[in-house]
């Protein structure tokens, strides 16, 4: 089969849109599919190389004048690859997937990452619609994506090519206990209401420490709050990390308090390391942690909440333990390989029905 993948960048950001497509292209093109990607490029070009995949340059900026040279470009791309199927997995991509459709013959799949932004409606144009959860398929629905349209692959990171096998990671040393989140620093990842309810629980545990790891727009604005509680000197901004897990490995308690969280692929890794997690009840988090068996549930935007679930974990040695021992219970289903294999199925399907039209 001949797959063409359409992003924004292929940049080691932990974007992580980027790693699912990443991880696909690899394992299709491991698997001797002929494979490209179309982006603006960046650092997993070697690593997709590495597999066999094409890379083809395509700027896709919202400018007036960028498009029409997008347009061209992706035309071009078309002429040149001649794919069996064109997989979007962002909007600017299912756009340009459809409007020039009708001059190919492919068929065009499209994955709804982030379904809390309104233009996600547009992933509909596709001719298929990959729902990363049934939390997101669901809300699709409501949004008015034909029923006979989406289908759900839920999201899994472990044993992606981008990654080493756990084992092989060396855990960076931290103060512990230590408390840990990785994620992009926007407001919807709660993480003002992680550092309010660290806050409250610094003076009862003088011992436990908060790692925020990751970059992003609103990082100053959490730098200044966590600056303006006594405990500034226990809370640490690591910036964005390459290998996560080090980090992971060695923390005591992962925490997730998104507002919205399609999936959050970090929960597999979280659980993968033996983390005791807590997150927010919101979208597909808890089908990420097997609705509530492998991590602890709480409301979002509750700084109580999370302060009291800390406090439990922090102040029970046997209870910590046990949710330790529950996020690393059934993770087979969390891999790139299920991913891939369901993905692979979609596009045979899709191309069966289409052949027959």
């Amino acid at each position: 089969m001949r797959i063409l993948h359409i992003l924004n960048h292929v940049r080691e950001i932990g974007n992580g849109i980027v790693n699912v497509a990443v991880d696909l292209a690899c394992l299709q093109g491991k698997n001797n599919h002929d494979v490209a990607v179309a982006s603006v490029g960046g650092e997993y070009e070697t690593l997709l190389t590495k597999y066999g995949v094409k890379h083809f340059q395509l700027d896709q900026t919202r400018t007036p004048g960028n498009l029409i040279n997008a347009a061209r470009h992706y035309r071009a791309i078309i002429k040149e690859f001649q794919p069996d199927i064109v997989h979007a997995h962002m909007m600017t991509g299912v756009v340009l997937g459809r409007v020039l459709k009708a001059s190919a013959d492919y068929a065009l799949v499209a994955t709804v990452h982030n379904e809390f932004q309104r233009s996600a409606v547009l992933m509909g144009l596709a001719d298929r619609v990959i729902a990363v959860s049934h939390a997101v398929a669901k809300s699709m629905a409501k949004r008015g994506i034909p029923k006979h349209k989406l289908r759900v692959i839920c999201n899994g990171t472990l044993g992606s090519v981008r990654t080493r096998n756990i084992r092989e990671y060396i855990p960076i040393e931290l103060q512990r206990p230590a408390i840990a989140t990785v994620a992009g620093m926007y407001q919807r990842k709660g993480i003002s209401e992680l550092i309010d309810a660290f806050a409250q629980i610094a003076a009862k545990f003088p011992q436990v420490h908060l790692y925020i790891i990751g970059n992003g727009p609103d990082r100053q604005i959490f730098e200044e709050k966590a600056q303006s509680t006594p405990f500034n000197h226990r809370i640490h901004f690591e910036g964005f990390q390459p290998e996560p897990q080090r980090y992971l490995l060695a923390s005591d308690i992962f925490v997730l308090a998104s507002y919205h969280e399609p999936f959050g692929l970090v929960l597999s890794e979280a659980r993968e390391a033996g983390c005791a997690i807590i997150a927010t009840n919101v979208d597909g988090i808890p089908e990420a942690l097997d609705n509530g068996q492998a991590g602890i549930l709480i409301p979002p935007k509750n700084s109580q909440l999370l302060a009291n679930a800390l406090t439990d974990l922090l102040g029970n040695a046997h209870l910590l333990k046990h949710w330790q021992e529950q996020a690393q219970q059934n993770l087979e289903w969390l891999t790139v390989g299920r991913v891939n294999q369901e993905t692979m199925a979609l596009y045979a399907e899709l191309k069966m029905v289409l052949s027959v039209v």
